[in-house]
């Protein structure tokens, strides 16, 4: 930080001091833990000396918060990959079945946004399509901090609810579907080609919350990739040309998925697996009734509290898919 230059690029000096504070809490972490560790040892050695009830509950209680903590630092340490440190670009597409798919695509972002918020990361909305009665048509997120696409890659694909629906008069079980897409936020000097004959790009005026500007003027811009079919839009910015960036931005991290996709399943093939990654597979269910109960069917990774997830708690769903995708390439 004190050479000559460092900060004539405030994104590449941004980055290092991020990776700079990371790497210092992953030591200062570990150096806590390991004292911890000592501690517990010698006291456990004196209740072996000289038993004391008082003391053995302590070290019971100390040991619980301990595991916790041990939980949470290796959690951090199984993200290794290419962009696990980078910016995750979420975005979440209801299914078939109208305003009730709709408003459960509002409760996924809810819980998305308050998973991010109680995580320290920056959660900014790109583009956002309400439901025509309830709920979201469609919304794209990027969560800005140190490893927010490690973690939440996890999060890909269908994600079922059965609930008694609130929009059925005869109190009817509904089952709704909305799928999750996650990549990676890719940094400036990553080079992916895009032919400018393959894309076309809309202009349209924004919707939602801005002010008088975002609804006067054509800002807003979607982006089509012809040869994919894929389709991304920006509306976030009060400039035409910035969303226009940002869009393009959306669309290399997309091809750039698709990519990664194709390599996991080339590997899998010859490791004699199938891999469900795409569009179509359901990771989770969400059952409100008759009974609750949030279970992950690729890690069997479940929990009866729905509320603690719907506010956010998603960190053991998240710990047993990486847990789970260690052990694949192990």
């Amino acid at each position: 930080m004190a050479e000559p230059g460092f900060w004539d690029d405030n994104d590449t000096a941004q980055k290092v001091i991020d990776e700079n504070n990371a790497n210092k809490a992953a030591y200062d972490s570990f150096q806590e833990l390991a004292d911890e560790v000592e501690e517990l040892v010698v006291m456990e050695e004196m209740i072996a000396e000289e038993p004391d009830d008082e003391m053995h509950q302590e070290l019971e209680e100390r040991l619980g918060l301990l595991e916790e903590k041990m939980q949470s630092y290796e959690l951090s340490m199984l993200l290794d990959e290419p962009y696990d440190h980078n910016n995750a670009i979420l975005e979440l597409h209801p299914g078939a079945g109208g305003t009730e798919s709709q408003d459960w695509g509002s409760m996924l972002l809810r819980m998305y946004t308050r998973w991010g918020e109680q995580h320290g990361y920056t959660v900014e909305t790109l583009d956002y399509q309400a439901g025509d009665e309830a709920g979201i048509k469609s919304v794209t997120l990027l969560f800005k901090g140190y490893n927010a696409y490690g973690y939440l890659k996890s999060e890909k694909g269908v994600h079922r609810l059965v609930r008694i629906s609130p929009f059925d008069s005869a109190k009817r079980r509904h089952t709704s579907f909305c799928s999750c897409d996650v990549m990676p936020e890719l940094d400036a000097n990553i080079d992916i080609e895009v032919n400018p004959d393959d894309i076309r790009v809309d202009v349209y005026r924004a919707s939602g919350a801005g002010g008088q500007h975002i609804n006067k003027t054509s800002s807003a811009v979607r982006i089509t990739h012809i040869p994919t079919g894929i389709v991304v839009a920006s509306q976030a910015q009060r400039s035409q040309f910035q969303n226009r960036d940002t869009a393009m931005g959306m669309l290399k991290a997309k091809l750039y998925q698709l990519e990664i996709e194709k390599q996991e399943q080339e590997a899998a093939a010859l490791r004699g697996e199938q891999l469900e990654i795409g569009w179509g597979s359901q990771i989770r269910s969400y059952v409100f009734h008759p009974y609750s109960m949030v279970k992950d069917h690729r890690t069997n990774f479940e929990t009866g509290n729905v509320q603690a997830v719907m506010d956010g708690d998603l960190d053991g769903f998240i710990d047993a898919y990486l847990k789970l995708k260690l052990n694949r390439q192990a």
